[in-house]
C-alpha cells in the first residue's frame, strides 16, 4: 500500500480528554466526557482511539505535550475520519488546523527522541 500522507507519523502514546466539541458555524456541543488515547502523530495531524462516538468534521481544542514543558502545542484538531474496530472502539483520523509552521521543531525533536529511545 501507498503512503499518501504528506507528513510522516510518529507513534505516540498520549492521553486527552475532550470536554467540548464545535464546528465553523457555531454549533457548539458541550460536556462531552470524551477519553481519548492519541496513537500517533504527524505535523498534519493526528490519529486516536476513544471509545465514544464523535461526529465528522466537528473541531475541539487540544493542548499537546511531545516532551518536555517547551513542546506543548496548543491547537485545533479537526476530526475528519472515523473506522469502528473489531473491539468497538473508533479510530478516529485528524488533522491539525491553523498550526503556525515555526512549530515544526517541535515534531524533530520528538521524532529524535523517539529514535533514540530505539538505540
Amino acid at each position: 500500500m501507498i503512503e499518501k500522507r504528506r507528513e510522516k507519523r510518529l507513534e505516540a502514546s498520549l492521553s486527552l480528554q475532550i470536554s467540548s466539541l464545535f464546528k465553523q458555524d457555531n454549533v457548539l456541543v458541550n460536556n462531552i466526557d470524551a477519553p481519548i488515547e492519541v496513537i500517533n502523530i504527524s505535523r498534519g495531524g493526528i490519529g486516536f482511539v476513544s471509545e465514544s462516538e464523535l461526529p465528522l468534521g466537528f473541531y475541539f481544542n487540544a493542548n499537546i505535550n511531545l516532551g518536555d514543558d517547551d513542546a506543548s502545542l496548543y491547537c485545533v484538531v479537526k476530526i475528519i475520519r472515523k473506522e469502528t474496530r473489531e473491539d468497538g472502539k473508533t479510530i478516529y483520523g485528524c488533522e491539525l488546523v491553523g498550526m503556525a509552521p515555526v512549530l515544526s521543531y517541535i515534531f524533530e525533536n520528538y521524532e529524535k527522541s523517539l529514535e533514540e529511545k530505539k538505540k
